[in-house]
């Protein structure tokens, strides 16, 4: 519930800052820097895991199979919702 609460207070801060290129150029990098921290913090857990180390050579085929596939979906779904949803848009105008 508390998520969906800061993401309802994240979407009412950026419409109400819309406007501010500055202020949203700077949430951009504060985003991506917050990204790559939390995926160090990830890699630290994963590496501090003697379970998951010590499985790493079995799961790794598995988990590079898991990722491909998930960067493979997300790229597609972006390229399909990009060319549906806004080149529709751009050719309206």
């Amino acid at each position: 519930m508390q998520v969906l609460l800061f993401l309802a207070i994240g979407i009412l801060a950026g419409y109400l800052v819309r406007s501010k290129r500055g202020l949203l150029a700077a949430a951009s990098r504060a985003t991506t820097w917050s990204l790559y921290i939390l995926i160090f913090l990830l890699g630290v857990s994963v590496g501090a895991n003697e379970a998951v180390v010590r499985a790493l050579g079995k799961l790794g085929v598995q988990a590079l199979i898991l990722c491909a596939g998930a960067v493979g979906g997300s790229v597609l779904v972006s390229c399909l919702v990009s060319r549906v949803f806004f080149r529709a848009a751009s050719n309206a105008k």
